[in-house]
């Protein structure tokens, strides 16, 4: 079991390491050896977690998805909590900044084998999906075209507030790019009971990082 942790440890150390390399320094410039340095371990270490720098970059942009949120009673209200605690991480954790850096550049860098749009936009299609056959959407809405609407918006959103405030007021931002969307999509009764708040992704994210320390004991 500690040899276990440790592995854990030592793998999140790498991905810390390599997000910071690649938010500074992009991902063509950035080195193994500038990872290595940074994280403080040795080259057999990393390749025995990661085979190769473009499987660093799938572990960093993974990360992005990896918390899970408390589940709610409506699959619309999960949508938008994972659109807000998702504009909170990368105000606050570098890993998930470098995560987002990634997948816009993602043409340009020559990660052609790293899904990194298509994992966001299929987490997205399913929980559209689901919102769907709970009768939260409008008849016309295809949950796809949807989903990568909604990713490309969130997208552009916080290339400008990154742009313009270092992502200072992405929450907000957000916020305001569910309010215009939501109604074009959502049955309004489901509307008119969603929270959309950046008080409320703080909460959630609080739940979400204290949910999995609740069941470990």
């Amino acid at each position: 079991m500690a040899r276990q942790e440790r592995a854990i440890r030592t793998r999140r150390t790498i991905l810390e390491a390599a997000a910071a390399v690649f938010d500074e320094r992009g991902y063509t410039s950035a080195t193994i050896g500038e990872i290595l340095e940074r994280a403080g371990v040795t080259k057999g270490a990393l390749y025995f977690h990661f085979g190769s720098k473009e499987e660093l970059a799938l572990g960093v942009f993974e990360e992005q998805l990896a918390l899970t949120l408390p589940p709610q009673s409506s699959k619309l209200q999960e949508l938008v909590d994972s659109g807000l605690v998702l504009a909170l991480r990368l105000r606050t954790e570098p890993l998930v900044r470098a995560s987002v850096g990634l997948a816009l550049d993602q043409g340009a860098l020559g990660l052609d084998r790293t899904p990194a749009f298509r994992m966001w936009i299929d987490q997205t299609t399913r929980t559209l999906t689901e919102a769907k056959t709970g009768g939260e959407l409008l008849p016309h809405v295809d949950p796809t075209e949807t989903a990568e609407l909604l990713v490309a918006g969130f997208s552009g959103v916080q290339l400008l507030s990154q742009l313009r405030c270092q992502r200072r007021d992405l929450e907000h931002r957000v916020v305001v790019l569910f309010h215009h969307m939501l109604p074009g999509i959502a049955v309004p009764a489901v509307l008119a009971r969603l929270e959309i708040s950046a008080e409320r992704a703080e909460r959630v994210f609080a739940q979400g990082r204290s949910e999995p320390m609740a069941e470990a004991g």
